[in-house]
């Protein structure tokens, strides 16, 4: 998204953040100051970086954020799967980022909790609202998040060390033979593609176990059990094998299909289990497999 400006009389001498807080006005001063130091504001063409920068009438400012619309993201009720003094957990829709960039705020899942959570004044202390795990931003389903001190380390330590577990669900292109099996291989960024690939040395152990439980119309549906957790595990696996998810075009898979595009990857955080960091207790979340990979859905369009 770009956002373009001339500069007028009236704002001749202004400040560069002072004229952009007047003009964008969805975003606090704090988070565009982060914008210019990051190079995100064009003078005449030129990347400026100096928030007191001075302008003058007739100049042509751009300022170039993310691809994300700025407009805020609200949680309803059917998405809060379970929520206590320590835990809130989210079906998270595809299409929403996780947490704020320098670029982006508003219409973060992030914001969207602490407006949520604001709303409930039997809390009675600042909101901490800490991330224990991530998903993409077109991957949808279950997601936890710790909302106490108290939580937050134990919390993440069962992340860190696989004692929660995870399941998922893709849509791919094709019918895997075995129908289930693993993957297990060593992966390694490619910075300039920001894809995975597997590589015999220097990579991270990834070990992806699948199961295809249905098959319809050249897709099959894979339920699969994470052992590691990856970078684009799951994407990079199943493309290497030769059945990308369907919609994912970084990783080779097909946008179209039966008429539909599909704008996403097709895969889906449908169970985390893992125990309770404060009280031991044992909790599995679910989320529905949504409505773009449901297979009788996509039937009525092939």
């Amino acid at each position: 998204m770009v956002y373009r400006f001339n500069i007028e009389a009236k704002d001749h001498g202004k400040r560069l953040d002072i004229y952009l807080q007047s003009r964008l006005t969805e975003m606090s001063r704090t988070m565009l100051r982060k914008i210019i130091d990051l190079g995100g504001a064009h003078l005449q063409g030129r990347r400026v970086r100096k928030c007191g920068q001075s302008l003058e009438t007739g100049q042509h400012l751009e300022v170039h954020l993310d691809q994300a619309s700025l407009i805020p993201f609200r949680l309803e009720s059917a998405q809060i799967i379970y929520q206590d003094r320590y835990l809130i957990a989210i079906n998270k829709p595809a299409g929403i980022e996780t947490q704020p960039t320098p670029a982006r705020y508003k219409g973060t899942l992030y914001e969207a909790i602490q407006v949520w959570l604001g709303r409930d004044r039997s809390f009675g202390r600042k909101l901490e609202i800490g991330m224990a795990q991530r998903l993409d931003r077109d991957t949808s389903g279950v997601m936890v998040f710790s909302i106490h001190p108290q939580s937050h380390k134990a919390l993440t330590d069962q992340m860190h060390n696989r004692l929660a577990k995870k399941r998922y669900l893709a849509l791919i292109t094709g019918s895997p033979d075995p129908p289930e099996g693993a993957f297990h291989s060593y992966l390694a960024k490619q910075r300039k593609s920001n894809r995975v690939i597997s590589v015999s040395s220097g990579g991270k152990e990834a070990i992806t176990r699948y199961r295809i439980v249905r098959n319809e119309g050249g897709l099959s549906l894979a339920e699969i059990d994470l052992e590691t957790g990856r970078m684009h595990q799951i994407r990079a696996h199943f493309a290497e094998a030769g059945y990308p998810l369907l919609g994912d075009k970084r990783y080779g898979g097909t946008q179209k299909y039966g008429g539909l595009t599909f704008e996403r990857q097709c895969l889906h955080s449908s169970i985390l289990r893992l125990t309770h960091p404060v009280s031991g207790e044992f909790l599995q979340f679910k989320a529905p497999i949504p409505d773009d990979m449901n297979l009788d859905q996509l039937r009525l369009h092939s």
